[in-house]
């Protein structure tokens, strides 16, 4: 069995589209999980390369770099880990990042940001944002929940970083959204 490591690969949505392109090209495979598809044994080069081809188109591309590969994993791991901050009590992100990854938290850094040009912790409040972009979008929750569903210290620490990272307030993203839903 062997592994296809496969770059940009970070949601559901992207694994529904990495199994359509398997089945249109014959492809056998195991489970797919995000960032990686099993396959029983190593593609032909021919077939690598259309499969390659082929999820270019979704913005996708398989990786063979050992780097790109660890930076591919640390990415997947702090989007789980934001996608789940609410299930679990609060774990360091560094510690979380160590034990989900197996290798020490200097190596995982030095390596995200000699090969992104950006740290760690910038990714994970970046990924973060996200969250609460989606979670304002789905207007499901008041900001105050939101806050404490994603383990923020305070509504105004959760202002302040989408500020930062978005150039716009929480309340002001979300009066854009409503206005283009209607």
């Amino acid at each position: 069995m062997a592994i296809l490591q496969i770059r940009n690969m970070v949601s559901r949505r992207c694994q529904l589209v990495v199994q359509a392109e398997f089945q249109v090209l014959g492809i056998r495979h195991g489970h797919i999980s995000l960032g990686e598809v099993e396959v029983d044994k190593e593609l032909p080069t021919d077939q690598r390369d259309r499969l390659n081809s082929a999820l270019k188109r979704w913005g996708l591309e398989l990786m063979d770099d050992k780097k790109a590969q660890l930076i591919e994993n640390i990415k997947i791991a702090i989007i789980e880990m934001v996608a789940r901050s609410s299930e679990k009590p609060k774990l360091k992100n560094s510690k979380y990042l160590c034990e989900r990854l197996g290798q020490t938290y200097p190596r995982l850094a030095n390596t995200f940001s000699e090969v992104t040009g950006d740290t760690i912790e910038n990714f994970i409040i970046t990924s973060r944002i996200e969250q609460v972009k989606e979670l304002i979008i789905s207007d499901e929750l008041s900001l105050t929940e939101i806050s404490y569903l994603l383990k923020y210290s305070s509504v105004a620490h959760l202002s302040t970083q989408f500020k930062r990272v978005t150039g716009l307030t929480p309340t002001f993203f979300k009066g854009q959204n409503r206005s283009k839903a209607h």
